[in-house]
């Protein structure tokens, strides 16, 4: 049974879906901000956020997952402040989260040159001078990033490090999907200011946010792909009816609607759990993946040839579903986390 939201949370989402409707693409990311101040949900108070929790984020999430929406929601309000907000680094949360509050993109260089989402490694590592070196891959919003943090390993500990974009080289990578932007950071010597202690154990809770927010994004996409493909089938005419009035069909697009049914309520879990979080957080990680992959999969079938083509959303959807399962780790890697 998938966990019922409060009155607020469920206009929270209401609002977030008006602001989308006004403010379509990539331009939507400034009126979030302004008009439902998505940047500060998860910032406490006392840095100028709304102090807001798990399941806020996840809202968000899921409408912005309907709608594929560009914006650094994911990588900087999610990722990249947790990780601040991880750091116990007080100064550095009291100067670098009230700007984040207001929409400023921040990036978390994490991911290293294969690829690896491990919460016991970062992308490089740290000298005693806290020169950095190193290249992070799939850096989320790294070409738009005004804070950029980087884990890197230091004297036997995982470091959190604030970095000057300025003093790196960024390269904007090639994605499938068009609606997420990744990069690659080189570091190369790169001079660090280490926020905190032991980045260890933070960054495991780090990827725990990260998989439950991916969970509710991947959640509200999967839901959307099935609305557009049972609208459609409505109107696609075979032997002189709709084709959603086929039995099989109909059996197939049920399938579906349990897979979407079951992906919200995965994702909702996590932020209902108490010391089983990491768990549920693997478990929606895996969970969602394969739904989603597996809507958008039918949906391009069901659609026929029009699935393809470059006008229809479809492929859109499809190319979501293949990248959002390599994030923060393949599915495959979150596993061992499910049967802990």
């Amino acid at each position: 049974m998938t966990p019922t939201r409060t009155a607020e949370q469920q206009a929270l989402g209401e609002t977030v879906r008006a602001v989308l409707r006004r403010s379509p693409g990539e331009h939507g990311w400034s009126p979030l901000c302004e008009q439902v101040g998505v940047a500060a949900l998860a910032i406490p108070e006392s840095f100028g956020g709304l102090g807001a929790g798990l399941t806020e984020l996840q809202v968000v999430a899921e409408e912005l997952g309907r709608e594929l929406v560009p914006c650094p929601f994911l990588g900087s309000t999610v990722l990249a402040t947790q990780a601040l907000l991880e750091s116990g680094d007080e100064a550095a949360c009291a100067r670098l989260l009230p700007g984040l509050a207001e929409g400023r993109v921040a990036a978390l260089a994490w991911a290293d040159e294969h690829g690896r989402w491990s919460p016991d490694h970062g992308c490089g590592s740290a000298a005693a001078d806290s020169a950095l070196e190193g290249r992070a891959e799939y850096v989320l919003d790294a070409d738009l990033a005004e804070v950029l943090l980087v884990v890197a390993e230091v004297a036997g500990e995982l470091g959190l490090f604030e970095v000057d974009p300025e003093r790196v080289e960024v390269r904007r990578s090639e994605s499938m999907d068009p609606s997420r932007g990744f990069g690659s950071v080189e570091l190369r010597g790169a001079r660090g200011r280490r926020l905190g202690g032991d980045f260890r154990p933070g960054l495991r809770r780090v990827r725990e946010t990260a998989c439950a927010v991916l969970a509710a994004e991947q959640a509200g996409a999967a839901a959307r792909a099935l609305e557009i493909t049972v609208e459609y089938t409505k109107q696609r005419q075979q032997f002189g009816r709709p084709i959603g009035g086929f039995q099989a069909l109909k059996h197939r697009m049920a399938d579906l609607h349990v897979l979407v049914e079951t992906a919200h309520s995965a994702a909702r879990a996590v932020a209902e759990a108490g010391p089983d979080r990491g768990r549920l957080a693997a478990v929606a990680k895996v969970h969602c993946s394969e739904a989603l992959s597996t809507v958008t999969a039918e949906m391009i079938q069901l659609h026929g040839g029009i699935g393809i083509t470059w006008e229809h959303p479809a492929h859109r959807y499809f190319k979501r579903a293949h990248g959002a399962a390599q994030l923060f780790g393949r599915p495959h890697e979150h596993l061992p986390d499910c049967y802990e």
